[in-house]
């Protein structure tokens, strides 16, 4: 008879302890996060005595990235005017994903003479925003209401 009781005991809290498990519902996921420095050091940089400084961190893995890279390269101009552009791939360059934690590509960032991030953009972005992003950024009020989509 005590060993009954003590099965009965024992089954019933594991009764109990499935259905506390089974109402436990895991939290919902978190949205992703990614990091997007704010401030870069601009001698990390090519051409680090220019005004405006659009760095495009991509991945040759990535699909995306050489068409960002290429929209943002025509906002060089033949590295005679005030934006220099550099594309920082992570295989050729990984200490500098690293030292700017990026962790998702492509990523551009417009940076000052200072080195202050003032626009980016993650993921795909046309010529356009980007261009009107940069523009923007060297003169503000430059472009029109609507030009202006990403953070």
């Amino acid at each position: 008879m005590d060993r009954l009781s003590v099965a009965l005991v024992l089954v019933g809290i594991a009764v109990v302890a499935a259905l506390l498990l089974q109402r436990r519902k895991p939290a919902p996921p978190s949205g992703q996060n990614w990091n997007i420095p704010v401030q870069l050091d601009r001698s990390d940089f090519t051409r680090p005595d220019a005004a405006w400084l659009v760095a495009v961190f991509t991945s040759s893995t990535c699909d995306t990235c050489g068409g960002v890279a290429a929209k943002a390269a025509a906002l060089d101009a033949g590295g005679a005017g005030p934006v220099a552009v550099q594309t920082i791939e992570v295989t050729a360059e990984p200490e500098l994903h690293r030292r700017y934690g990026i962790d998702a590509v492509p990523l551009v960032l417009i940076a000052d003479s200072e080195g202050v991030v003032i626009k980016h953009f993650l993921g795909p972005v046309t010529a356009t925003d980007l261009w009107a992003a940069v523009a923007e950024a060297r003169e503000p009020g430059s472009t029109p209401e609507g030009c202006d989509n990403h953070s």
